[in-house]
């Protein structure tokens, strides 16, 4: 499939092929389950402290023997480990510790590290990347992707990245028109509660961009990844505008 090559300013320059991927037949049943799996892959592992209810003074037990220092023989409470509050004297302020039933003990059976995981053969797991690019040049996906535009170009072979984002902003103005503000991620206040629970801001993705493993820029309101770092969860749910240099289709081949 030959797509048009656009330089640095938008203007088409040739015609080039895309690889082979790009004709990778769709199976969005594959897909989704090898971004499960990539999603717990990813997933920090998560678990109290492998110490927590356990950094106390307090060890062993208390003594009930008589005429022993720090003993408690005749006072009426139970064995467990104790950590002294204060001391007059003799006399001690013993409160419960690093046992489950006191407070601050440790917990019982505590969960220790734990990681989920999704099982995923490695030739589905490439197959499901392979079909995650195609769909980024399926018409079918992109209008499902995007409903509100009546016509989305994707993808997008550019010569190589300009420098600065206003010149990169000028080249999509020139190519895609109206999907210009699609293309970059837009940042909003969320309505309603969330606000106040560690979700102030909502987004949408944007565009992807692909670039060579030797193309080191970046830009605000841009996702920009490498094509040897590219996994399913940037592409997915499938039919991403996405943006590839000509660096990167070569890396893609």
């Amino acid at each position: 499939m030959k797509v048009a090559l656009f330089d640095t300013k938008g203007k088409e320059k040739a015609q080039v092929m895309l690889p082979a991927v790009f004709n990778t037949p769709v199976r969005e049943d594959l897909v989704k389950k090898a971004y499960e799996a990539e999603k717990f892959s990813l997933m920090q592992s998560y678990g109290p402290d492998p110490r927590a209810g356990r950094k106390h003074s307090a060890s062993g037990t208390i003594s009930h023997a008589r005429h022993k220092w720090k003993g408690h023989y005749g006072k009426g409470i139970s064995r467990i480990p104790r950590k002294a509050m204060w001391r007059r004297g003799s006399q001690f302020l013993w409160v419960g510790a690093e046992v489950s039933n006191t407070r601050g003990g440790r917990s019982v059976h505590a969960a220790s590290r734990v990681k989920a995981f999704r099982k995923i053969n490695q030739k589905e797991r490439v197959r499901a990347l392979q079909i995650g690019i195609a769909a980024t040049a399926q018409p079918t996906f992109l209008a499902a992707h995007y409903p509100s535009l009546t016509k989305v170009i994707s993808p997008v072979i550019l010569e190589a990245l300009p420098k600065k984002v206003q010149e990169l902003k000028g080249a999509f103005q020139a190519i895609l028109g109206d999907a210009t503000e699609t293309a970059f991620r837009v940042r909003s206040v969320r309505h309603g509660k969330g606000k106040l629970r560690g979700r102030r801001h909502k987004s949408t993705a944007g565009a992807l961009v692909v670039v060579g493993s030797k193309e080191q820029q970046s830009f605000a309101g841009l996702e920009v990844i490498s094509a040897k770092e590219l996994m399913i969860h940037h592409i997915y749910p499938l039919g991403r505008m996405a943006v590839y240099t000509q660096a990167a289709l070569e890396e893609l081949k």
